[in-house]
């Protein structure tokens, strides 16, 4: 990771980073329900609501969880009744389903990203061509995912979620290698759905601050407007996951957004660009009106005779809507008037040697 890819890198045709447009993805995660049409109808969804990425999850739930891993609490309204495997492996897709997708989404001109949960899933995301690499927070502490996921050289984009600053450093630590990929955190909260009052967006800044890389934040909230908040605190990337029904039964559906609430949840993160702006200081072409009729100008107290020389007494600052700036009016006190100067008059330039 070099000094320059700390603060922008690309994926696909998009710039990420300071500067550019915050980038969104649309986590369509495990919300297919292991059917292949309804994930293409996701990744549409995505691209219509103008999502820059579309994300999957890759696993195998054999590789993935043991026999007798119990469920989430939020996972166990969709488990019925199964442990974490049987519950994961009705939610697979197959690597050539992968593959198919990810041609779907270059189709419908989105960038097509997914989640690895071993190093055999990521070596076949980067044999279909991903443009970056997004590791979960449960991965956080996988150090041959993450040690993989490094030396790919591909950006990394990591979640945060339940990860102790120390866990975040040490994560951190392993993409400071030579030939390391550019590295973005993630600010999450691993709880489903997050409260509002939990969000906690200031990690947004501090994990910028703190680890000098671009920070963003994926989203468990149930709010339509906490992408633009996000946006508002600095994120750079912001992760939302989307759903064609939170209805369904699932672990995801419920705190998901559904395509015309995505579509407003992305409206609501470029209007916050918007009111953010460029952050310069400096006077706008809408103020050149003001700057002109409403700041004061040097301006005659009384009669002014050609050849006084003109003290603090003669002058005062009023709105003219020209002539000489207030800021001026120490510079021509001492000089002298070449001409009469009547009462209540704007001072010119011209008008004192």
């Amino acid at each position: 990771m070099t000094d320059d890819s700390r603060k922008s890198f690309r994926i696909g045709p998009a710039t990420v980073g300071d500067g550019s447009p915050v980038f969104v993805i649309a986590e369509a995660g495990v919300n297919h329900d292991g059917r292949i049409e309804v994930a293409r109808e996701l990744i549409h969804a995505a691209a219509s609501a103008e999502a820059d990425a579309v994300k999957f999850q890759l696993f195998s739930a054999d590789r993935l969880v043991t026999k007798s891993a119990p469920t989430a609490d939020y996972q166990k309204h969709a488990s019925q009744g199964e442990n974490q495997r049987d519950m994961l492996a009705r939610l697979e897709l197959s690597r050539d389903q992968f593959a198919e997708l990810a041609a779907y989404s270059r189709y419908c001109d989105i960038e097509f990203l997914a989640t690895p949960f071993g190093v055999d899933d990521l070596k076949f995301l980067l044999s279909i061509g991903v443009q970056a690499i997004k590791l979960a927070s449960t991965d956080i502490v996988n150090d041959p995912l993450l040690d993989a996921a490094a030396a790919c050289g591909l950006p990394v984009i990591l979640s945060t979620g339940a990860a102790t600053d120390a866990e975040i450093a040490r994560a951190v630590e392993g993409f400071k290698r030579p030939g390391s990929g550019p590295l973005a955190l993630l600010h999450c909260v691993s709880c489903y759905p997050t409260p509002e009052s939990q969000a906690n967006l200031g990690s947004i800044g501090v994990l910028a601050r703190t680890f000098d890389c671009i920070s963003g934040f994926s989203d468990h909230t149930e709010s339509v407007n906490m992408g633009g908040y996000a946006a508002a605190a600095g994120a750079r990337i912001i992760e939302k996951h989307l759903t064609l029904d939170r209805s369904r039964p699932g672990p995801d559906h419920a705190f998901s957004l559904e395509p015309a609430a995505m579509a407003e949840y992305i409206r609501q993160i470029r209007y916050a660009e918007l009111l953010l702006g460029d952050g310069s200081i400096g006077s706008q072409e809408c103020e050149d009106e003001v700057r002109r009729l409403a700041r004061g100008n040097v301006v005659s107290a009384r009669d002014i005779q050609a050849g006084e020389v003109l003290d603090a007494g003669m002058l005062t600052v009023k709105r003219a809507g020209g002539g000489l700036s207030a800021s001026e009016f120490k510079t021509i006190v001492g000089r002298r008037a070449k001409a009469d100067i009547p009462a209540d008059t704007a001072i010119q330039w011209e008008w004192v040697s």
